[in-house]
């Protein structure tokens, strides 16, 4: 819920669509931004939330994203970081979209919880994709450039969630969409590129299956 201001359920479905998708992005700046708003009076947690505010919690937030702001620049190694981090960005965030809506039906808690999932994999999956294009460049600048520029995305989109729900859920379904076609593009690149590895095998292996009929 938002600070001075009732929260309906199209703001309080923004916030959980915003703030899951910056939690695919980076959940500890996710946290750490939510905790540091509500201390400002920029953002009513909800009763479910408000272990986001607790200073300790902000802190270990704060340390780990500094571990994290530099462990996702090396170039291979933030591969590996974010293969780990599929098992803690995208929990956290249904558990915050479960939090979100405890004023709510536990079946709704439940389908909340899904689609904050849901939404925190397909960022990060999006974020995987474009790390494994960029891994292979000979120059780190490009790396340093991607990652900065999530880490901001995700305290951006934290921060225009708890003032505006709505237009921070439109940034996020358009990040969606792009993230969808992009998914599909690589998916369909990947098969062509099988494909066309096992027609060259094919290819290279008919001789030597005719040399053997002849020579039965």
């Amino acid at each position: 819920m938002l600070a001075g201001m009732k929260f309906g359920g199209s703001e309080l479905a923004g916030l959980i669509v915003a703030v899951s998708f910056a939690a695919g992005l980076n959940v500890y700046a996710t946290v750490a931004t939510l905790g540091l708003l509500a201390h400002a009076g920029l953002l009513d947690l909800p009763s479910g939330l408000h272990l986001v505010s607790s200073w300790w919690v902000i802190a270990v937030s704060g340390v780990l994203f500094a571990i994290e702001f530099f462990a996702d620049k090396i170039p291979a190694f933030d591969l590996f970081w974010n293969a780990l981090h599929t098992f803690v960005r995208v929990p956290v965030a249904a558990l915050i979209a479960f939090g979100a809506t405890s004023g709510l039906s536990p079946e709704k808690q439940l389908l909340a919880a899904l689609a904050g999932g849901a939404i925190a994999l397909a960022a990060h999956g999006g974020k995987t994709a474009a790390r494994v294009a960029v891994t292979p460049s000979p120059e780190p600048v490009s790396n340093f450039a991607l990652s900065a520029g999530e880490d901001a995305l995700a305290v951006f989109l934290t921060w225009l969630a708890a003032q505006h729900p709505i237009a921070a859920a439109l940034i996020v379904a358009a990040f969606l969409s792009v993230i969808v076609v992009l998914m599909r593009w690589v998916f369909r690149a990947m098969s062509r590129a099988m494909k066309n590895l096992f027609r060259g095998a094919e290819k290279e292996l008919a001789p030597s299956k005719r040399r053997d009929l002849d020579a039965a």
